[in-house]
C-alpha cells in the first residue's frame, strides 16, 4: 500500500498544475507534470503525485521509477505517523541537471550556474558603462567557460544555455549616456550564436524582465500565484505577466514591457523637462534616473549596490527618488489592472533588499490614495529573487524548455516554433 492518508503538504496553496494523462504518447508530459509538482511541493510520494496529476497508481510508478533511474528525481526516505504503512517519498535532484545563465545588463554582465534543484551554485559578474557587443561576447564566454569548470565529471549534466537581456539595448542612448553609435551595434547581433563556449548547448533567449517573472514564477512567491504582474525595477524599468501560472510574452515577445507607460510628470528637480502630453514610466521609475538624481544632488555613489549601507549625502535625494517612484508605480497599477484582472502585483529589482521593501510599502500606500471605483485592487508583494533575478531567469529557460509541462511539447512542431520565438528577438 502506498499511501492512504490525506497529504500533509500545502497544495491547496499552489498555483493550478497541468494535468497528465494516461496515454502511452504522453509519457514524456506526464513526466513534466510530476517534474513540476515536485518542484513545487518539494517532496510527494507516489500517491500524492497521482492525486495532483490525476494518473493512476501504476502510471505513476513508473514515471517516478523511470525519473530515478534517469537522475533526475532521488528518494527522500519515508514519511511515518499517518494510516498504513509509511509513504516512500521523493524529490527533485539537485545534481540530476545543471544551466547557465547570462543576463547582459546595461550596467553589467552577470553569470550564474543553476541546479535542477533551483539553488544558485556560482555567480560571475562583470561591470561595464554600456553593454559593447564585443567585449559583452568575450566576457560572457570567459564567464561560461569559468562556470562549466566547476561542474568538473558533471559536465555531462548541463543542458542549455539561457540568455536575458533588454530588447531594446539598440535604444535609450541619451538616457545611459552611451557612446554614439555603441548601441546601434547590437541590432546585427545574434545572440544565439553569439558565444561559442555554449558548445553546441541548446540557447533560448528571452527578454530581461521576462526573464525575471520566469524566476519568480519557478522559484518565488509566484508559485503560490495564478495571474500576477512582475515588475523589474532595474536600471530600466521592465515587466512580465504571468497569466493562468503560464508566462504571457506576446506575439512579439515585448508584452507586460511597462517602460512606455503613461504616467504623470515627475516632480525631481533632475528630471529634464517633459516634452510631451505625458511623461512615460521609464523616466520615473529607472534605476537610471536614481543615479542621475543623485549625481544631480552631489552625491557620490555611483553604483546601486553602494547604496547598503545608505550614504549620508545620498539620503536626502534618495528618499525624494523613491517618493516619486513610488507615486509613478501605483499610477501603473492602476492601469494595469484596468485592463487585465490580476491576484497581484509583484515588485522587485536592483535596490538593496530592505530599500526594496521599503518602496513597496510606499506604493502600497501610494495605491490606496489612488485607487478608482470599479475595479479590485490587487496584493502588492515584495519579489523574492532580488538583484539577481534576470540571471537566474535566464538560467531557468533551459529548464522550461526541456522539463516544463507546456502544451506546445505534445508536438514537435509546436516545440521547434516555441524555441524559435523565444530566440527570434534576440
Amino acid at each position: 500500500m502506498e499511501e492512504t492518508e490525506d497529504s500533509s503538504s500545502n497544495i491547496s496553496d499552489l498555483a493550478p498544475l497541468s494535468h497528465g494523462s494516461n496515454s502511452v504518447q504522453l509519457r514524456h508530459y506526464n513526466e513534466r507534470v510530476v517534474l513540476e509538482a515536485l518542484r513545487r511541493l518539494s517532496t510527494a510520494s507516489k500517491a500524492e503525485l497521482a492525486r495532483i496529476a490525476r494518473l493512476t497508481p501504476p502510471a505513476i510508478a513508473a514515471i517516478v521509477d523511470s525519473l530515478v533511474s534517469n537522475g533526475l528525481v532521488e528518494a527522500r526516505g519515508k514519511r511515518f505517523g499517518g494510516k498504513g504503512q509509511p509513504s516512500a517519498m521523493f524529490g527533485i535532484n539537485p545534481a540530476g541537471a545543471f544551466t547557465i545563465g547570462l543576463h547582459i545588463g546595461r550596467r553589467s554582465l552577470e553569470g550564474v550556474l543553476l541546479n535542477f534543484g533551483g539553488e544558485t551554485l556560482h555567480f560571475e559578474q562583470a561591470d561595464h558603462e554600456f553593454p559593447d557587443p564585443d567585449e559583452v561576447r568575450d566576457r560572457g564566454n570567459k564567464i561560461v567557460q569559468t562556470l562549466r569548470g566547476h561542474l568538473g565529471d558533471q559536465a555531462n549534466r548541463l543542458i542549455g544555455l539561457g540568455i536575458s537581456a533588454p530588447y531594446f539595448l539598440s535604444s535609450w542612448e541619451a538616457e545611459l549616456g552611451a557612446k554614439s553609435g555603441v548601441s546601434g551595434r547590437w541590432r546585427d547581433v545574434d545572440l544565439r550564436s553569439h558565444f561559442r563556449e555554449a558548445g553546441g548547448l541548446p540557447v533560448f533567449v528571452e527578454n530581461d524582465a521576462s526573464a525575471a517573472a520566469a524566476a519568480e514564477l519557478v522559484f518565488g512567491v509566484g508559485k503560490y500565484l495564478k495571474d500576477f504582474v512582475h515588475l523589474s525595477v532595474n536600471t530600466m524599468i521592465g515587466g512580465g505577466l504571468v497569466m493562468d501560472g503560464v508566462l504571457q510574452t506576446g506575439p512579439n515577445g515585448n508584452a507586460a514591457a511597462y517602460g512606455p507607460m503613461p504616467v504623470t510628470a515627475s516632480r525631481l528637480r533632475s528630471t529634464p523637462p517633459n516634452e510631451g502630453p505625458f511623461e512615460i514610466l521609464l523616466h520615473r521609475a529607472s534605476i537610471y534616473v536614481l543615479m542621475r538624481h543623485l549625481a544631480a544632488s552631489g552625491s557620490t555613489v555611483t553604483r546601486v549596490r553602494h547604496l547598503d549601507p545608505m550614504p549620508d549625502d545620498a539620503r536626502i535625494p534618495f528618499a525624494e527618488w523613491q517618493n516619486d517612484c513610488a507615486g509613478a508605480l501605483a499610477q501603473a497599477v492602476v492601469s494595469t489592472i484596468s485592463v487585465i484582472d490580476v491576484e497581484a502585483i509583484v515588485i522587485d529589482g536592483l535596490l538593496p533588499r530592505a530599500l526594496m521593501r521599503d518602496t513597496v510599502d510606499m506604493v502600497r500606500a501610494e495605491l490606496r490614495q489612488v485607487m478608482p471605483v470599479g475595479v479590485v485592487a490587487p496584493q502588492i508583494l515584495d519579489g523574492s529573487i532580488g538583484p539577481r533575478a534576470s540571471a537566474i531567469g535566464a538560467a531557468i529557460l533551459p529548464l522550461v524548455m526541456l522539463f516544463a509541462p507546456d502544451s506546445a511539447i505534445l508536438t514537435r512542431k509546436g516545440t521547434d516554433k516555441k524555441a524559435m520565438m523565444i530566440g527570434s528577438k534576440g
